[in-house]
């Protein structure tokens, strides 16, 4: 992943300086937008490359979930730029309309065509990598690119046929419809995970029945489940048991993972047992007797009872 990261890089910034400079030279307001959507996705590439490499950094016990979140750090501040970045192009975009300038469509059309070989080469790379967040966003704006500068290409062709100058500010609004489509998707699936909200894949209802029908169980309450990352979930709960010696209610503890693990891949459970009912107040938990068993499970090859 990372060699493919750095490739990308490389190949972005040398895109940059090219359509930036033949933008100015075609006086096209559609390429300089490029050239500044194409420094965004650089930035991208490298906040990327930067939370891949602390996502691989081990946790240490004043980080004791890792790294995870750096990805979805830098997708957060990645889609931000982008959706500031739209703004800006639809502004431009706005006062190009009312004063046209004469453009050079034939030099849009070769630069855009060059545009859209090397952000479709990256994206295609990015493609398999796309499940994380952190990666996805990046994907996103070389697909975004892709698409853009091939829209590029048809508007240099319009223009060169028609003579219609205000196609290419068009071209720009539409670019930065397009930027601003996949970016605020991004920014809410983030903030999400940085708000530790319940994953958007999960149905906290389907999560409590499925651990309320494991046999044993008498009530799931104190239900939480947050992302640490973009592909990692956590759990924590209270259940209602019977009272029983602390050897027999292993298995329950047991088939509630496995639930849990094969259902909604959920991995990082801590689960405290209890033989009464307990009063929530403001979010926090209170037994009115001391008779819980906590149990927690991490499925990193060890599990324990406490």
């Amino acid at each position: 992943m990372q060699r493919v990261l750095q490739f990308s890089m490389v190949l972005t910034l040398a895109y940059v300086g090219a359509t930036f400079y033949f933008g100015l030279r075609a006086h096209s307001l559609a390429l300089i937008s490029e050239a500044g959507h194409n420094v965004s996705d650089l930035l991208a590439i490298v906040l990327s490359f930067v939370a891949v490499y602390f996502q691989s950094r081990p946790a240490t016990e004043q980080k004791t979930f890792g790294y995870q979140r750096a990805g979805v750090l830098a997708a957060f501040v990645n889609a931000s730029t982008l959706v500031v970045l739209s703004v800006w192009i639809a502004i431009e975009a706005v006062e190009r309309l009312s004063a046209p300038v004469a453009v050079q469509p034939k030099l849009m059309m070769v630069v855009a065509l060059a545009g859209v070989v090397m952000n479709g080469t990256i994206a295609t790379l990015l493609w398999r990598f796309s499940g994380d967040v952190n990666i996805r966003s990046t994907f996103l704006h070389m697909l975004g690119d892709t698409l853009s500068t091939a829209a590029v290409i048809v508007g240099g062709a319009a223009i060169l046929f028609t003579g219609l100058t205000w196609i290419d500010p068009a071209l720009s609004i539409l670019i930065a419809g397009m930027i601003l489509w996949s970016s605020v998707g991004i920014v809410r699936e983030t903030l999400n995970i940085l708000l530790e909200g319940t994953p958007r894949n999960l149905q906290l209802g389907e999560v409590r029945e499925a651990m309320a029908a494991v046999n044993g169980v008498l009530n799931v309450h104190d239900l939480h489940v947050w992302s640490l990352g973009s592909k990692s979930h956590a759990l924590a709960s209270h259940v209602t048991i019977a009272e029983m010696p602390m050897s027999e209610c292993g298995s329950i503890l047991t088939d509630i993972n496995c639930a849990l693990r094969e259902r909604f891949h959920i991995t990082h459970t801590t689960i405290q047992f209890e033989t009464t009912g307990c009063e929530t107040t403001h979010g926090c938990a209170a037994p009115p007797e001391l008779e819980t068993v906590g149990a927690h499970d991490h499925h990193h090859g060890h599990s324990h009872s406490h």
